[in-house]
């Protein structure tokens, strides 16, 4: 592999303008492709192996224009005083009159008849196109407005404007960039070196793009899967081309001229980025694992941007250094002007320290981790309903003005589906109501085939209650045979069942299949199970922090959070298959440089010390864009992409400080030579795939290839 970077690096560093002119025409091609082919992103909540999906297959049955999307309308008059008849007859009409609604209820009123409460019925479940973000949303807020100008508050709460409401801004992700452009000028000291890496990110990200709307014509691609990719693929494409422009820049600095340092930093930090984007997609080929339809599609969207970020590193990167040869060097550097300090830099004396004091650095690190992770232990997940939504939506107003004037549950009714031949739906309802955690039910109705009778059963508490998930599991437990309890919240409490149970499946796949590349790669067996514990302890901490931040409310209004709310349970897989695949991305490029140095001079001491030193920037700079990156989305309104945009910068912000430039130096340090221990059957078992590889006598032979042939 390294032959094959390097006369890469080095033919497209001597033709920059030649790679340069084939990623404009591949950009072109993507876009074309995509505009004449590509599909619409189209969520797909159905969960098969969810207890509730049964009874949702039966209203779709049997009910006409069943287990459609629904909506909620709350009318409230500030002053208190009783609701006009001909005002609530107005909002049913209008609303009635919007396409694909094939219902709406008669509206329900508070004790003293200051609030109302419609509930709107779809033909057609919420992904529908005409349905999806605006083309639902605005006729609902269309139908409201004369009440609002009429001087009564009117929200739109429930599915449908929930799913609207938390659509993506994209002023996290311009902030994000703007940010990393700011942090890469402070790292390089060069305009040009710090903007390449940043538009070689961008030139992968655009073709990313266009793949996942080609991806979307031949599958069901969730609406949140472009937002998890671009966050990954600006990641780690930042980062990919930081470490080849760094190490490019290293040789240049060495007196190379453009060529040989684009080869030879091809060779040395390009086969890191090569098997460390590996670790990223196993990561998430581990998301198919979590059981979830639209996990899959994270998946599969995220790996597409990422190898296109790490297409565009390992040919634009090159060509990109070839053509501003010796101005990706600072200022004073390329004037020949001596340095303003003698001193050495400080990941050098910082690694010194570090290794000098192996034991009391890394039981700091370890205590600082586990005190971090401990809140884990009682972290409560939920997906996400009103109540987490920012107060300043209007879906939150809604739940806020529901839950005031008819009671928590009426948020998250259950619908209760009976075959009349296994048990008497009269007789079920009656069992239900005196079932303490229901505050209300319904009468039953019969469908007009007569196979299913259906009838609302309102909680005694809100969806994200924790007893609203155990009252779902005792109504199961103690009803006849025959009935399915269903609805949007019995769905989302199987769902955080179902994650919460396959979370170690996950966890088990990504770290054993991790194991193995890395013992591939650095020939050693305490090295990879050492860096997945590392990793697993910087992802739990990271979990803590979320658990402190936002189910125990500590801070929680710095991030738009006014009230303390459950994790969502789509984070905990989510974040951990990316996490452990970036991780991953600094274990190597660390391990890489250290190994490097053990090969060459046999010193297990002095080699992390000066692999650290030579890593320690570029990787501090590295996750600190991504943390600024991640941090971007952490602004966005929606409460899940804030929880996964801020627990993954806490995780990299930790990752690369304390477990990267603390423990994994420290722990090496202490186990010496018995880092790159392998047991000699289990050599030979094990595929070879070399590391970074910085070596004389393999440059002597490349350079005369490249004079040979011309290049």
């Amino acid at each position: 592999m390294s032959r094959i970077l390097y006369r890469l690096g080095h033919s497209t560093a001597a033709h920059p303008w030649r790679t340069i002119s084939a990623w404009l025409v591949v950009v072109v091609v993507a876009f074309g492709l995509a505009n004449a082919f590509g599909g619409t992103n189209h969520d797909d909540y159905d969960i098969p192996d969810a207890r509730a999906q049964a009874g949702i297959e039966q209203l779709r049955a049997h009910v006409p224009d069943g287990g459609g999307a629904t909506a909620q309308v709350v009318l409230h008059d500030r002053q208190g005083d009783r609701l006009e008849a001909a005002d609530l007859a107005g909002l049913t009409e209008r609303l009635a009159a919007l396409d694909h609604v094939s219902s709406v209820s008669e509206p329900r009123l508070s004790t003293d008849r200051a609030t109302a409460l419609v509930t709107v019925s779809y033909d057609a479940p919420v992904t529908e196109p005409d349905l999806v973000g605006a083309h639902g949303y605005d006729p609902l807020v269309s139908a409201i407005e004369p009440l609002r100008d009429a001087g009564l508050q009117a929200e739109l709460g429930g599915e449908l404007p929930g799913s609207a409401e938390s659509a993506m801004k994209g002023t996290g992700e311009l902030a994000g960039i703007i940010a990393a452009l700011a942090l890469l000028i402070i790292a390089f000291g060069s305009v040009v070196a710090a903007g390449l890496p940043l538009a070689v990110a961008l030139m992968g990200l655009a073709v990313g793009s266009a793949g996942i709307t080609l991806l979307a014509a031949t599958m069901d691609v969730s609406t949140a899967a472009p937002t998890v990719a671009t966050m990954v693929g600006l990641g780690v494409g930042i980062d990919y081309a930081l470490l080849l422009v760094t190490r490019h820049v290293e040789f240049l600095g060495g007196g190379l001229d453009r060529r040989d340092a684009a080869g030879r930093a091809m060779a040395t930090a390009g086969r890191s980025v090569v098997f460390a984007s590996l670790t990223v997609l196993i990561s998430l080929m581990g998301l198919r694992l979590g059981g979830l339809p639209v996990y899959s599609t994270f998946g599969y969207a995220t790996a597409i941007a990422v190898v296109s970020v790490l297409a565009a590193a390992l040919t634009l990167v090159p060509a990109l250094c070839g053509l501003a040869g010796r101005r990706l060097m600072p200022r004073r550097v390329r004037k020949g002007l001596p340095a303003r300090s003698r001193k050495a830099p400080l990941t050098a004396r910082w690694a010194a320290q570090v290794v000098k004091r192996p034991v009391a650095a890394a039981l700091a690190a370890l205590v600082f981790l586990l005190l971090l992770a401990a809140p884990v232990l009682g972290m409560r997940t939920w997906p996400q309903d009103g109540s987490s939504n920012s107060p300043d939506t209007s879906v939150r107003q809604a739940y806020d003005l529901i839950a005031t004037g008819y009671g928590a549950g009426a948020n998250g009714p259950f619908t209760i589906v009976v075959d009349p031949a296994q048990a008497d739906p009269q007789a079920v309802a009656t069992q239900v109501a005196d079932h303490p955690g229901v505050a209300d039910v319904t009468t039953p109705a019969t469908t007009p085939d007569g196979a299913i009778s259906v009838f609302t059963a309102e909680p005694a508490y809100g969806p994200s209650d924790e007893r609203t998930s155990d009252l779902v599991t005792e109504l199961r437990a103690d009803l006849p045979a025959g009935v399915e309890v269903t609805g949007t919240t019995p769905l989302y409490a199987d769902i955080s069942g179902m994650l919460s149970s396959r979370l170690w499946l996950v966890v088990g796949f990504v770290v054993a299949v991790s194991v193995l590349l890395l013992a591939m790669m650095f020939r050693s067996v305490v090295v990879p199970v050492k860096a997945a514990a590392m990793n697993l302890l910087s992802i739990a901490a990271s979990y803590g922090v979320l658990v402190a931040i936002f189910q125990w409310g500590w801070g929680g209004s710095l991030l738009g959070v006014d009230h303390a709310v459950a994790v969502s349970s789509w984070i905990p897989i989510l974040n951990f298959a990316i996490l452990f695949g970036l991780s991953m991305d600094y274990e190597v490029f660390l391990l890489s440089r250290i190994r490097e140095d053990w090969l060459r001079t046999g010193d297990a001491t002095g080699s992390v010390e000066r692999g650290l030193s030579a890593t320690g920037r570029v990787i501090s700079s590295a996750a600190a864009i991504m943390v600024v990156v991640f941090l971007g989305f952490a602004t966005e309104a929606d409460t899940v992409v804030k929880q996964l945009g801020f627990g993954m910068a806490v995780a990299i912000a930790l990752d690369a400080t304390v477990v990267r430039m603390v423990l994994v130096p420290a722990t090496m340090t202490l186990l010496g030579k018995w880092n790159w221990w392998l047991p000699a059957w289990l050599d030979r078992l094990l595929p070879t795939i070399d590391a970074e590889q910085d070596d004389a006598t393999l440059w002597a032979e490349l350079d005369a290839d490249e004079t040979k042939v011309g290049v």
